[in-house]
Protein backbone atom coordinates (compact mmCIF):
# COMPACT_ATOMS: atom_id res chain seq x y z
CA UNK A 1 0.00 0.00 0.00
CA UNK A 2 0.80 3.56 -0.90
CA UNK A 3 1.71 5.55 1.89
CA UNK A 4 0.06 8.94 1.52
CA UNK A 5 1.78 12.13 3.10
CA UNK A 6 -0.34 14.52 4.82
CA UNK A 7 0.64 17.99 3.27
CA UNK A 8 1.18 20.48 5.78
CA UNK A 9 -1.77 23.24 5.78
CA UNK A 10 -1.87 27.35 6.86
CA UNK A 11 -5.30 28.64 7.41
CA UNK A 12 -5.90 32.24 7.24
CA UNK A 13 -8.37 34.26 9.48
CA UNK A 14 -9.84 35.96 11.99
CA UNK A 15 -9.23 33.20 14.48
CA UNK A 16 -11.68 32.82 17.39
CA UNK A 17 -11.65 29.83 19.93
CA UNK A 18 -12.23 29.42 23.78
CA UNK A 19 -10.25 28.01 26.10
CA UNK A 20 -13.10 27.99 29.09
CA UNK A 21 -16.57 29.06 29.38
CA UNK A 22 -16.64 32.83 29.22
CA UNK A 23 -19.85 32.97 31.48
CA UNK A 24 -22.63 35.66 31.54
CA UNK A 25 -20.16 38.21 31.38
CA UNK A 26 -18.20 37.19 28.63
CA UNK A 27 -15.06 36.77 30.55
CA UNK A 28 -11.70 38.29 28.18
CA UNK A 29 -9.58 35.87 29.53
CA UNK A 30 -12.14 32.86 28.63
CA UNK A 31 -11.20 32.96 24.70
CA UNK A 32 -8.94 33.57 21.88
CA UNK A 33 -9.13 36.02 19.18
CA UNK A 34 -7.03 36.94 16.70
CA UNK A 35 -8.39 39.26 14.06
CA UNK A 36 -5.78 38.57 11.25
CA UNK A 37 -4.95 35.13 12.49
CA UNK A 38 -3.46 31.61 11.14
CA UNK A 39 -3.77 28.36 11.81
CA UNK A 40 -0.40 26.16 11.10
CA UNK A 41 -1.65 22.36 10.82
CA UNK A 42 0.70 19.53 10.75
CA UNK A 43 -0.89 15.27 9.90
CA UNK A 44 -3.68 17.01 10.81
CA UNK A 45 -3.61 18.82 13.91
CA UNK A 46 -3.00 21.97 15.36
CA UNK A 47 1.27 22.83 15.56
CA UNK A 48 0.42 26.62 15.89
CA UNK A 49 -2.41 29.11 16.75
CA UNK A 50 -1.96 33.17 16.87
CA UNK A 51 -1.31 35.98 14.95
CA UNK A 52 -0.44 35.72 11.66
CA UNK A 53 2.74 37.15 11.29
CA UNK A 54 3.83 35.42 14.44
CA UNK A 55 2.57 32.15 13.58
CA UNK A 56 4.34 32.58 9.68
CA UNK A 57 7.38 33.43 10.59
CA UNK A 58 8.27 30.64 13.03
CA UNK A 59 7.65 27.94 9.73
CA UNK A 60 10.75 27.34 7.75
CA UNK A 61 10.32 29.65 5.09
CA UNK A 62 10.56 26.47 2.06
CA UNK A 63 8.18 24.46 4.14
CA UNK A 64 5.91 27.38 4.45
CA UNK A 65 5.79 27.44 0.95
CA UNK A 66 5.32 24.39 -0.06
CA UNK A 67 2.04 24.02 2.75
CA UNK A 68 -1.50 24.15 1.32
CA UNK A 69 -2.94 27.81 1.77
CA UNK A 70 -6.36 28.78 3.31
CA UNK A 71 -7.14 32.53 2.79
CA UNK A 72 -10.11 33.35 4.37
CA UNK A 73 -9.55 36.99 4.93
CA UNK A 74 -11.46 38.55 7.88
CA UNK A 75 -13.96 35.64 7.97
CA UNK A 76 -14.47 34.03 10.80
CA UNK A 77 -12.46 30.61 11.43
CA UNK A 78 -13.94 28.63 14.69
CA UNK A 79 -13.62 25.00 15.87
CA UNK A 80 -15.79 22.55 14.24
CA UNK A 81 -19.08 22.42 15.31
CA UNK A 82 -20.10 20.20 17.97
CA UNK A 83 -23.73 18.50 17.94
CA UNK A 84 -24.30 16.31 21.19
CA UNK A 85 -27.78 15.00 20.27
CA UNK A 86 -29.53 13.74 16.98
CA UNK A 87 -30.74 11.13 15.31
CA UNK A 88 -29.37 10.33 11.74
CA UNK A 89 -32.32 8.09 10.84
CA UNK A 90 -35.20 11.02 11.14
CA UNK A 91 -33.81 12.56 8.41
CA UNK A 92 -36.31 12.56 6.55
CA UNK A 93 -39.25 13.31 8.90
CA UNK A 94 -37.87 16.65 9.62
CA UNK A 95 -40.89 19.60 9.82
CA UNK A 96 -43.36 16.76 10.04
CA UNK A 97 -46.65 18.34 11.75
CA UNK A 98 -47.60 18.60 15.14
CA UNK A 99 -47.16 16.22 17.58
CA UNK A 100 -45.56 16.29 21.23
CA UNK A 101 -43.39 13.95 22.01
CA UNK A 102 -45.37 10.51 22.49
CA UNK A 103 -47.52 11.09 19.38
CA UNK A 104 -44.48 12.18 17.39
CA UNK A 105 -42.63 8.74 18.25
CA UNK A 106 -45.17 6.61 17.04
CA UNK A 107 -46.60 8.72 14.03
CA UNK A 108 -43.16 9.56 12.29
CA UNK A 109 -40.25 8.41 14.48
CA UNK A 110 -41.00 4.73 14.37
CA UNK A 111 -42.54 4.07 11.02
CA UNK A 112 -39.11 6.17 9.82
CA UNK A 113 -36.86 4.19 11.45
CA UNK A 114 -38.46 0.63 10.43
CA UNK A 115 -36.96 1.44 6.99
CA UNK A 116 -33.58 1.03 8.24
CA UNK A 117 -33.84 -2.49 8.22
CA UNK A 118 -32.75 -1.98 4.40
CA UNK A 119 -28.88 -1.37 4.53
CA UNK A 120 -29.23 0.49 1.53
CA UNK A 121 -31.40 2.81 3.21
CA UNK A 122 -29.01 3.27 6.12
CA UNK A 123 -26.00 3.89 3.80
CA UNK A 124 -28.00 6.27 1.48
CA UNK A 125 -29.55 7.87 4.95
CA UNK A 126 -25.86 8.41 6.46
CA UNK A 127 -24.63 9.50 3.38
CA UNK A 128 -26.85 12.50 3.13
CA UNK A 129 -26.91 13.30 6.97
CA UNK A 130 -22.99 13.57 7.09
CA UNK A 131 -22.96 15.64 4.27
CA UNK A 132 -25.61 18.36 5.40
CA UNK A 133 -23.96 18.12 8.60
CA UNK A 134 -20.53 19.62 7.23
CA UNK A 135 -22.56 21.81 5.04
CA UNK A 136 -23.65 23.62 8.52
CA UNK A 137 -20.47 23.09 9.98
CA UNK A 138 -20.92 20.53 11.99
CA UNK A 139 -17.81 17.82 12.03
CA UNK A 140 -18.69 16.03 15.39
CA UNK A 141 -22.33 14.62 16.71
CA UNK A 142 -23.18 12.00 19.20
CA UNK A 143 -25.61 10.03 16.76
CA UNK A 144 -28.71 7.67 17.33
CA UNK A 145 -28.94 5.06 14.92
CA UNK A 146 -31.99 2.69 14.90
CA UNK A 147 -32.15 -0.72 16.84
CA UNK A 148 -30.84 -2.15 13.31
CA UNK A 149 -27.22 -3.28 13.38
CA UNK A 150 -26.48 -2.24 9.67
CA UNK A 151 -27.86 1.04 10.69
CA UNK A 152 -24.69 1.50 12.98
CA UNK A 153 -22.63 -0.13 9.94
CA UNK A 154 -23.56 2.29 7.47
CA UNK A 155 -23.20 5.80 9.59
CA UNK A 156 -19.83 4.12 10.87
CA UNK A 157 -18.40 3.57 7.31
CA UNK A 158 -19.25 6.63 5.99
CA UNK A 159 -18.10 9.02 9.02
CA UNK A 160 -14.95 6.83 8.48
CA UNK A 161 -14.43 7.75 5.47
CA UNK A 162 -14.51 11.12 5.80
CA UNK A 163 -12.21 10.99 8.72
CA UNK A 164 -14.96 12.29 11.24
CA UNK A 165 -14.84 12.29 15.03
CA UNK A 166 -18.26 10.68 15.62
CA UNK A 167 -20.53 9.02 18.29
CA UNK A 168 -23.14 6.33 17.59
CA UNK A 169 -24.50 3.29 18.42
CA UNK A 170 -27.42 0.86 17.97
CA UNK A 171 -30.61 1.58 19.37
CA UNK A 172 -32.06 -0.99 22.41
CA UNK A 173 -35.70 -0.99 22.58
CA UNK A 174 -36.96 -4.39 23.92
CA UNK A 175 -40.89 -2.90 24.82
CA UNK A 176 -43.61 -0.36 23.81
CA UNK A 177 -42.68 -0.53 20.75
CA UNK A 178 -43.40 -1.87 17.21
CA UNK A 179 -42.40 -5.48 17.12
CA UNK A 180 -40.47 -4.52 14.08
CA UNK A 181 -38.63 -2.37 16.05
CA UNK A 182 -38.00 -4.59 19.04
CA UNK A 183 -34.70 -6.36 19.97
CA UNK A 184 -34.31 -8.70 23.40
CA UNK A 185 -31.72 -8.39 25.56
CA UNK A 186 -29.88 -11.00 23.79
CA UNK A 187 -29.85 -9.60 20.83
CA UNK A 188 -28.38 -6.31 22.17
CA UNK A 189 -25.96 -7.70 23.48
CA UNK A 190 -24.53 -9.77 20.30
CA UNK A 191 -24.98 -6.74 18.20
CA UNK A 192 -23.19 -4.12 20.20
CA UNK A 193 -20.71 -6.31 21.25
CA UNK A 194 -20.10 -7.11 17.63
CA UNK A 195 -19.81 -3.61 17.13
CA UNK A 196 -17.63 -2.64 19.40
CA UNK A 197 -15.62 -4.82 18.33
CA UNK A 198 -15.84 -3.49 14.85
CA UNK A 199 -15.80 0.23 14.84
CA UNK A 200 -15.15 1.45 18.52
CA UNK A 201 -11.78 3.38 18.53
CA UNK A 202 -11.47 2.70 14.71
CA UNK A 203 -10.13 6.48 13.16
CA UNK A 204 -11.83 9.29 15.03
CA UNK A 205 -14.83 6.85 15.78
CA UNK A 206 -16.29 5.92 19.29
CA UNK A 207 -19.49 3.20 20.22
CA UNK A 208 -22.27 4.66 22.34
CA UNK A 209 -24.23 2.71 24.57
CA UNK A 210 -28.23 3.35 23.49
CA UNK A 211 -30.83 2.36 25.12
CA UNK A 212 -33.56 5.00 23.49
CA UNK A 213 -35.04 6.06 26.73
CA UNK A 214 -36.10 4.38 30.11
CA UNK A 215 -39.68 3.41 29.17
CA UNK A 216 -38.46 1.03 25.48
CA UNK A 217 -36.28 -0.88 27.79
CA UNK A 218 -37.29 -3.45 30.40
CA UNK A 219 -35.04 -3.58 33.52
CA UNK A 220 -33.04 -6.36 32.46
CA UNK A 221 -31.82 -4.47 29.05
CA UNK A 222 -30.93 -1.39 31.02
CA UNK A 223 -28.76 -3.32 33.31
CA UNK A 224 -27.52 -5.03 29.97
CA UNK A 225 -26.67 -1.31 29.10
CA UNK A 226 -24.84 -0.37 31.95
CA UNK A 227 -22.94 -3.63 31.88
CA UNK A 228 -21.65 -2.95 28.53
CA UNK A 229 -20.82 0.78 29.86
CA UNK A 230 -18.32 -0.56 32.11
CA UNK A 231 -16.79 -3.15 30.58
CA UNK A 232 -14.28 -1.02 28.90
CA UNK A 233 -12.71 2.38 30.06
CA UNK A 234 -13.98 4.49 27.23
CA UNK A 235 -17.15 3.62 26.20
CA UNK A 236 -20.19 6.28 25.70
CA UNK A 237 -23.55 6.13 26.81
CA UNK A 238 -26.90 8.57 25.40
CA UNK A 239 -30.31 8.26 26.03
CA UNK A 240 -33.17 10.85 27.30
CA UNK A 241 -34.30 11.95 30.40
CA UNK A 242 -37.32 14.62 31.66
CA UNK A 243 -38.18 15.51 27.57
CA UNK A 244 -42.26 15.64 28.19
CA UNK A 245 -44.52 15.52 31.31
CA UNK A 246 -46.53 12.85 30.20
CA UNK A 247 -43.08 10.93 29.81
CA UNK A 248 -42.11 11.36 32.54
CA UNK A 249 -45.73 9.96 34.14
CA UNK A 250 -45.02 7.21 31.95
CA UNK A 251 -41.75 6.45 33.47
CA UNK A 252 -43.00 7.16 37.12
CA UNK A 253 -45.76 4.02 36.42
CA UNK A 254 -43.33 1.83 34.89
CA UNK A 255 -40.71 2.31 37.41
CA UNK A 256 -42.12 3.14 40.83
CA UNK A 257 -39.22 1.69 42.68
CA UNK A 258 -37.08 4.46 41.76
CA UNK A 259 -37.00 8.06 43.22
CA UNK A 260 -37.03 9.61 40.11
CA UNK A 261 -36.92 9.71 36.42
CA UNK A 262 -32.87 10.07 36.60
CA UNK A 263 -33.15 7.18 39.66
CA UNK A 264 -33.58 5.24 37.13
CA UNK A 265 -30.56 5.49 34.79
CA UNK A 266 -28.65 5.45 38.47
CA UNK A 267 -29.84 1.99 39.23
CA UNK A 268 -28.84 0.50 36.10
CA UNK A 269 -25.08 1.78 36.02
CA UNK A 270 -25.98 4.54 33.97
CA UNK A 271 -24.43 7.98 34.75
CA UNK A 272 -21.10 8.94 34.83
CA UNK A 273 -18.25 10.43 32.76
CA UNK A 274 -18.91 9.60 28.87
CA UNK A 275 -22.79 9.33 29.51
CA UNK A 276 -24.99 12.08 27.83
CA UNK A 277 -28.40 12.82 28.15
CA UNK A 278 -30.62 15.01 25.97
CA UNK A 279 -33.33 17.34 26.72
CA UNK A 280 -33.33 17.22 30.78
CA UNK A 281 -36.27 20.14 30.97
CA UNK A 282 -37.86 19.06 34.02
CA UNK A 283 -35.31 18.01 36.47
CA UNK A 284 -35.82 18.63 39.89
CA UNK A 285 -32.89 20.48 42.13
CA UNK A 286 -31.55 16.62 43.01
CA UNK A 287 -31.66 15.34 40.11
CA UNK A 288 -28.99 18.30 38.77
CA UNK A 289 -26.93 17.99 41.77
CA UNK A 290 -26.67 13.91 41.05
CA UNK A 291 -25.94 14.59 37.46
CA UNK A 292 -23.12 17.26 37.96
CA UNK A 293 -21.57 15.00 41.35
CA UNK A 294 -21.51 11.80 38.69
CA UNK A 295 -20.08 13.88 35.51
CA UNK A 296 -23.39 13.26 33.58
CA UNK A 297 -23.85 15.46 30.77
CA UNK A 298 -27.01 17.31 29.47
CA UNK A 299 -27.74 17.82 25.66
CA UNK A 300 -29.88 21.49 24.92
CA UNK A 301 -32.18 20.95 22.04
CA UNK A 302 -34.09 24.30 21.95
CA UNK A 303 -35.58 23.52 18.57
CA UNK A 304 -36.49 20.09 19.10
CA UNK A 305 -37.81 21.27 22.87
CA UNK A 306 -40.00 24.09 21.01
CA UNK A 307 -41.04 22.20 17.94
CA UNK A 308 -42.72 19.26 20.14
CA UNK A 309 -43.76 21.79 23.00
CA UNK A 310 -42.12 19.75 25.22
CA UNK A 311 -40.70 23.10 27.63
CA UNK A 312 -37.59 25.26 28.50
CA UNK A 313 -34.17 23.82 29.18
CA UNK A 314 -32.73 26.27 32.14
CA UNK A 315 -29.19 26.60 31.16
CA UNK A 316 -27.79 29.11 33.72
CA UNK A 317 -29.35 26.75 36.31
CA UNK A 318 -27.93 23.94 34.64
CA UNK A 319 -24.47 25.68 34.62
CA UNK A 320 -24.65 26.53 37.85
CA UNK A 321 -25.29 23.58 39.44
CA UNK A 322 -22.18 22.19 37.76
CA UNK A 323 -23.27 19.80 34.78
CA UNK A 324 -21.52 19.33 31.53
CA UNK A 325 -24.26 21.31 28.89
CA UNK A 326 -23.91 20.81 25.26
CA UNK A 327 -25.60 22.16 22.28
CA UNK A 328 -28.44 19.64 20.38
CA UNK A 329 -30.62 20.26 16.92
CA UNK A 330 -32.23 16.68 18.06
CA UNK A 331 -33.14 16.02 14.17
CA UNK A 332 -35.70 15.38 13.62
CA UNK A 333 -37.73 16.30 16.33
CA UNK A 334 -35.33 19.55 15.93
CA UNK A 335 -35.91 21.33 12.99
CA UNK A 336 -32.78 22.04 11.17
CA UNK A 337 -29.12 20.78 11.05
CA UNK A 338 -27.99 24.01 11.71
CA UNK A 339 -26.30 24.82 14.80
CA UNK A 340 -26.29 28.26 14.47
CA UNK A 341 -30.06 28.56 14.27
CA UNK A 342 -30.22 26.09 17.09
CA UNK A 343 -27.94 29.10 18.70
CA UNK A 344 -30.93 31.33 17.97
CA UNK A 345 -33.05 29.33 19.32
CA UNK A 346 -31.04 28.73 22.56
CA UNK A 347 -30.85 32.44 23.44
CA UNK A 348 -34.78 32.55 23.08
CA UNK A 349 -35.34 30.33 25.57
CA UNK A 350 -32.70 31.43 27.94
CA UNK A 351 -34.39 34.81 27.77
CA UNK A 352 -37.46 32.90 29.56
CA UNK A 353 -35.47 32.25 32.25
CA UNK A 354 -34.25 35.90 32.54
CA UNK A 355 -30.78 34.47 31.86
CA UNK A 356 -29.55 35.62 28.63
CA UNK A 357 -27.62 33.45 26.92
CA UNK A 358 -24.51 35.90 25.89
CA UNK A 359 -22.48 36.36 22.88
CA UNK A 360 -19.55 34.48 23.73
CA UNK A 361 -21.05 31.87 25.96
CA UNK A 362 -23.15 30.63 22.95
CA UNK A 363 -20.58 29.92 21.06
CA UNK A 364 -18.75 28.38 22.97
CA UNK A 365 -21.35 26.27 24.02
CA UNK A 366 -21.58 25.12 20.26
CA UNK A 367 -18.01 24.01 20.25
CA UNK A 368 -15.87 23.72 23.66
CA UNK A 369 -19.17 23.20 26.00
CA UNK A 370 -19.99 20.49 23.43
CA UNK A 371 -16.45 18.78 23.13
CA UNK A 372 -16.62 18.51 26.94
CA UNK A 373 -19.83 17.30 27.41
CA UNK A 374 -19.25 14.15 24.99
CA UNK A 375 -15.78 14.28 26.99
CA UNK A 376 -13.52 14.83 23.85
CA UNK A 377 -11.80 17.83 24.95
CA UNK A 378 -8.52 16.10 24.81
CA UNK A 379 -9.03 15.57 20.76
CA UNK A 380 -11.58 18.56 19.82
CA UNK A 381 -13.16 21.96 20.94
CA UNK A 382 -10.82 24.42 20.58
CA UNK A 383 -7.68 25.25 18.56
CA UNK A 384 -5.29 24.56 21.70
CA UNK A 385 -1.50 22.89 20.08
CA UNK A 386 -2.21 19.08 19.75
CA UNK A 387 -5.56 19.03 19.01
CA UNK A 388 -7.18 17.62 16.42
CA UNK A 389 -7.62 20.63 13.34
CA UNK A 390 -11.53 20.62 13.07
CA UNK A 391 -12.54 23.82 11.74
CA UNK A 392 -15.87 26.29 10.36
CA UNK A 393 -15.65 29.39 8.22
CA UNK A 394 -18.31 31.44 8.59
CA UNK A 395 -18.90 34.87 6.93
CA UNK A 396 -20.61 37.28 9.26
CA UNK A 397 -22.05 39.18 6.35
CA UNK A 398 -23.43 36.06 4.01
CA UNK A 399 -26.42 37.88 3.82
CA UNK A 400 -27.98 41.37 2.77
CA UNK A 401 -29.58 41.24 6.22
CA UNK A 402 -26.03 40.65 8.47
CA UNK A 403 -24.68 42.88 6.16
CA UNK A 404 -27.25 45.78 6.45
CA UNK A 405 -27.18 45.21 10.16
CA UNK A 406 -23.34 45.08 10.63
CA UNK A 407 -22.42 48.30 8.90
CA UNK A 408 -19.97 50.07 10.76
CA UNK A 409 -20.03 47.73 13.90
CA UNK A 410 -16.83 46.45 14.85
CA UNK A 411 -16.89 45.11 18.25
CA UNK A 412 -16.67 41.27 18.32
CA UNK A 413 -19.57 40.57 21.31
CA UNK A 414 -21.63 42.67 18.82
CA UNK A 415 -21.17 41.13 15.76
CA UNK A 416 -21.59 37.44 17.03
CA UNK A 417 -24.29 38.56 18.56
CA UNK A 418 -26.29 39.10 15.09
CA UNK A 419 -24.76 36.11 13.75
CA UNK A 420 -26.37 33.85 16.20
CA UNK A 421 -29.69 35.50 16.08
CA UNK A 422 -29.67 35.96 11.78
CA UNK A 423 -27.28 33.60 10.80
CA UNK A 424 -27.63 29.93 9.25
CA UNK A 425 -26.11 27.67 7.01
CA UNK A 426 -25.55 30.38 4.17
CA UNK A 427 -22.97 32.11 6.50
CA UNK A 428 -20.69 28.60 6.40
CA UNK A 429 -18.01 29.33 3.68
CA UNK A 430 -16.37 25.95 4.00
CA UNK A 431 -15.72 22.76 6.49
CA UNK A 432 -12.17 21.50 6.93
CA UNK A 433 -11.37 18.00 9.04
CA UNK A 434 -8.06 17.31 9.98
CA UNK A 435 -7.14 20.53 8.21
CA UNK A 436 -8.59 19.44 5.07
CA UNK A 437 -11.52 21.18 2.91
CA UNK A 438 -14.58 18.88 3.35
CA UNK A 439 -17.21 21.32 2.53
CA UNK A 440 -16.62 24.31 0.38
CA UNK A 441 -19.56 26.64 -0.86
Amino acid sequence: MTHRTVPDRLILGQILHFLDDPGEGDDPHSYAHFPQGALWIVEGRVAAVGHRRAVESAIAPERLAAAERFDYGDRLVLPGLVDTHCHYPQSAVIASFGRQLLDWLNTYTFPAEMAFRDPEVARATARYFLDRLLAHGTTTASVFATVHAASVEAFMAEADARQLRMLTGKVMMDRHAPPELCDTVADAERDCVALIERWHGRGRLRYTITPRFAPTSTSAQLALAGELYASRPDLHVQSHLAENPDEIAWVKALFPECRDYLDVYARHGLLGPRTIYGHCIHLSGAERAEMAATGTAAAFCPTSNLFLGSGFFDHAASVEAGLRVGLATDVGGGSSFSLIRTLDEAYKVSQVHRRPLSPLRAWYLATLAGARALYLDAFIGNFEVGKEADCVVLDERATPELEFRLRGVTGLAERLFALTVLGDERCVVATHVLGAPAFQR
